[in-house]
């Protein structure tokens, strides 16, 4: 190809036209994704969403005397909690059962959306049908 002939379109194997571009158009910010944006800040630089932040250093005395100090804590709360008549043990069943309802109304929302995706409706509308509640 000659350097001084304008860029020539090619067939592509869909049959759609398409141009190389030329040697002048390849200068630096030529190519610009949004060329006639009204917003000036579509062109500056990526920032992350995350930011680090530069940790304070703590010597490890000082990090073990907080967990100390946060292990402390924690076990008055244990010991507060069974004076008061809780046990451990019903702690950790109650817990089980809360995962398991959720696990159960988790599974009841989608089958509720299901149904109204195939009635062509909403849950919302869903829930009077079947004599349930919004808050359930």
């Amino acid at each position: 190809m000659n350097p001084e002939q304008p860029a020539e379109p090619h067939r592509s194997p869909s049959n759609c036209l398409a141009s190389t571009p030329d040697v002048n158009s390849l200068k630096k910010g030529a190519l610009k994704r949004t060329p006639f944006s009204k917003f000036k800040k579509v062109h500056s630089n990526f920032k992350s969403p995350l930011q680090v932040t530069e940790i304070a250093k703590v010597s490890p005395e000082e990090e073990v005397a907080e967990l100390e100090r946060s292990r402390e804590k924690l076990d008055a709360e244990i010991a507060q909690l069974e004076a008061e008549g809780y046990r451990v043990e019903e702690l950790e069943h109650h817990i089980d059962m809360l995962h398991e309802y959720n696990d159960i109304k988790d599974i009841g929302q989608s089958l509720l959306g299901r149904i109204a995706a195939l009635r062509g409706t909403t849950t919302r509308d869903l829930y009077s049908h079947f004599g349930l509640e919004l808050e359930d």
